[in-house]
């Protein structure tokens, strides 16, 4: 079994084609920097979804990696002989645009579960909540400066998931047939208000971390100063927003697939403390 990892040095990616590779698969990792991407012996980088298609039955896609292209290669896809698609897409797929901040960094979630749907072939969609990773990359500038991270809606909640279970059930689905048919809802195994979040990285770190509520103008800035764009900062205020009267789902599907309990937020903050950690 030969199959195709699109984004395979990404958060999900990387686990991902880790995972392939321990299982015995054949494992062909896409990848902009081949050269550089320290694969586990036996894993054969490609340059293009395109050029790994040949003699593989599975392919994993990752409609950020896969940008434009994203429809091409489906269709290629179904060109090669490829039988079976698992595609990453989220939570809130059907949501308004509006209120799904990662499309305007490059995710098209609902098109990429759409066009594996559509495309004749067996799949399976993944619809995982926020990655814990994107609370280093929002809030680890702050909480290496000072105490406190400030957003908006302190009340706001979430139920984030550790990436590697994203990966570990992305094998499962590649592997075998246990989930075919299946758009899967993946969350932590609890949801945390971003209060409550905040205090979680602090009883990690044994420091009195708070969060602090501010105006969604100044989140704007904030996000901006980080590199975001207006259009991400206001789909993040929206979702967040959403969540106040209607508190964030919490599934135990990655329970029920891997045979145990999803990744605790606290634990993954545990493995990553410098990311978060002061320099001495």
């Amino acid at each position: 079994m030969t199959i195709v990892v699109t984004g395979a040095t990404g958060n999900v990616g990387r686990p991902l084609v880790a995972a392939l590779a321990a299982a015995g698969a054949s494992v062909r990792a896409v990848t902009r920097t081949p050269e550089t991407a320290g694969f586990a012996p036996g894993v054969e980088p490609a340059e293009s979804a395109t050029a790994a298609l040949p003699g593989a039955s599975a392919v994993f896609l990752n409609s950020r990696a896969l940008g434009a292209d994203l429809e091409r290669v489906v269709t290629e896809c179904v060109r090669a002989g490829v039988t079976k698609l698992v595609a990453l897409s989220a939570i809130n797929a059907d949501d308004d645009f509006s209120r799904q901040p990662s499309r305007f960094r490059g995710d098209r979630n609902k098109e990429v579960e759409q066009l594996a749907v559509d495309s004749g072939l067996t799949w399976v969609s993944l619809r995982p909540t926020v990655f814990a990773t994107n609370f280093a990359g929002m809030w680890s500038p702050q909480i290496r400066a000072g105490d406190a991270v400030f957003g908006p809606y302190a009340a706001a909640s979430t139920a984030p998931i550790v990436e590697n279970d994203i990966a570990e059930v992305a094998a499962r689905a590649l592997l075998t047939d246990e989930l075919v048919g299946q758009r899967i809802p993946l969350t932590g195994p609890q949801a945390f208000t971003n209060s409550e979040l905040v205090e979680a990285i602090g009883a990690v770190l044994d420091r009195p971390l708070q969060y602090r509520e501010i105006p969604n103008a100044a989140v704007r800035q904030r996000f901006l100063a980080l590199g975001f764009t207006d259009d991400f900062a206001e789909a993040y205020i929206a979702m967040l927003a959403a969540t106040l009267d209607a508190p964030a789902l919490v599934t135990h599907d990655v329970e029920k697939i891997l045979g145990r309990p999803a990744s605790p937020f606290g634990q993954w903050v545990a493995g990553h403390r410098d990311v978060f950690a002061r320099a001495s």
